[in-house]
């Protein structure tokens, strides 16, 4: 997202560019948001300048590929 564009919500998915991670907008504290990986862990801070909104598509992928390997092997 660039400086014009409003800080993402709370709940959203974001690419932070500078460290090419996507994490689950948790927060706001001062000028920073705050994001958590997929799957969980360690929170982290990001500039909103720095972050980029990631596309269904992207979330999905992942989902995906995993449904698809298990019905390859067989087990639902």
């Amino acid at each position: 997202m660039n400086a014009e564009e409003s800080v993402p919500e709370v709940g959203t998915w974001a690419r932070d560019v500078s460290r090419d991670k996507v994490g689950c907008v948790m927060g706001h504290v001062g000028s920073h948001v705050q994001l958590r990986p997929r799957g969980g862990g360690q929170d982290w801070d990001a500039a909103p300048a720095d972050l980029e909104p990631v596309p269904a598509s992207e979330l999905l992928r992942p989902r995906v590929a995993e449904a698809n390997a298990r019905s390859r092997k067989g087990s639902r």
